[in-house]
């Protein structure tokens, strides 16, 4: 019978001993867990010492995707940026339309109130451009003869008198505003009916009245209106307002200021007053007739 030495190590368990040993330790701590829940405790302390590393772990991808996001961010910002500069720009000009037509549309629907509130005959303008002297105070209207405008015919507002057309072309007109130098309106105060005469100064929110004596009953706040007596203007038109009245001393004559009360510098529809009253012939004088006739020689 042969004999071996014995080994210089232990060896131990076989390989296969030591497999059915820790499965079987295996399958009993997994029954032991789900039946009893002993390990809860252990796998507590465990996810704490093993959260730094994770972390630590972690950290390389979590600062690379940091960093892409906020250069992504970063881009799409700037792109969202421009993109409402855009928007705003666009509806910047959209709100400035929508504006400018509920303006017009305001001053429309006042224009169709005064129409019925004047009780005359008139006929809606556009202003199309002012006049190119700038010593004049003169509009251009998108009407003309062929519309049957003609020369003389005054053109009012919502709010009063604009002024009174001065040349007609076949498709447009020319009206020179109340506020124009040469311009002169008869006007009577509503106060008191006294009668004058209202003058331009060509300025657009300034007239005066001219040669007013001293004594005259004008008060500021006075509220002037045409007084028909020309034949052109019909009467009862609202015209302007007494702002300043300056009476001294040592002038001969009051400085009266008023203030136009139609939108001579404002809107862009106006309305052609195409009725006016027509007046009979003045009567004749017969002393100048008399006096113009020469003695017949015999």
């Amino acid at each position: 019978m042969e004999y071996s030495p014995p080994p210089f190590f232990k060896t131990g368990p076989t390989p296969l001993a030591r497999l059915l040993i820790f499965s079987a330790l295996s399958l009993a701590f997994l029954v032991a867990d789900v039946r009893l829940n002993y390990l809860d405790s252990l796998r507590q302390v465990a996810a704490v010492i093993v959260y730094p590393l994770q972390r630590i772990a972690a950290a390389p991808a979590s600062i690379a995707r940091r960093i892409g996001d906020f250069f992504t961010t970063h881009g799409s910002l700037r792109a969202d940026n421009a993109r409402l500069k855009l928007e705003n720009f666009e509806n910047g000009a959209l709100l400035l339309q929508l504006k400018a037509l509920q303006a017009e549309n305001e001053q429309l629907r006042a224009l169709l109130a005064a129409r019925e509130r004047l009780k005359l005959e008139l006929a809606a303008a556009e202003v199309l451009y002012a006049a190119r002297d700038p010593f004049s105070r003169k509009v251009v209207i998108d009407r003309g003869s062929m519309q049957g405008v003609r020369p003389g015919q005054p053109v009012v507002d919502d709010r009063g008198l604009v002024g009174q057309v001065t040349r007609a072309y076949p498709w447009l007109a020319e009206v020179t505003l109340v506020t124009d130098k040469g311009q002169f309106v008869p006007v009577q105060n509503v106060r008191n009916g006294l009668r004058t005469v209202l003058s331009g100064t060509g300025s657009d929110g300034a007239l005066e009245l001219r040669f007013i004596p001293l004594t005259a009953d004008f008060q500021d706040g006075d509220e002037l209106v045409t007084s028909g007596i020309d034949g052109v203007y019909p009467p009862g038109l609202p015209v302007a307002r007494v702002t300043s009245v300056e009476r001294s001393v040592g002038q001969i004559f009051a400085r009266i200021t008023c203030a136009p009360l139609g939108g001579v510098a404002r809107h862009v529809h106006v309305l052609v007053v195409s009725g006016s009253r027509e007046l009979p012939p003045r009567p004749v004088d017969r002393k100048k007739q008399l006096r113009g006739k020469k003695p017949r020689k015999s």
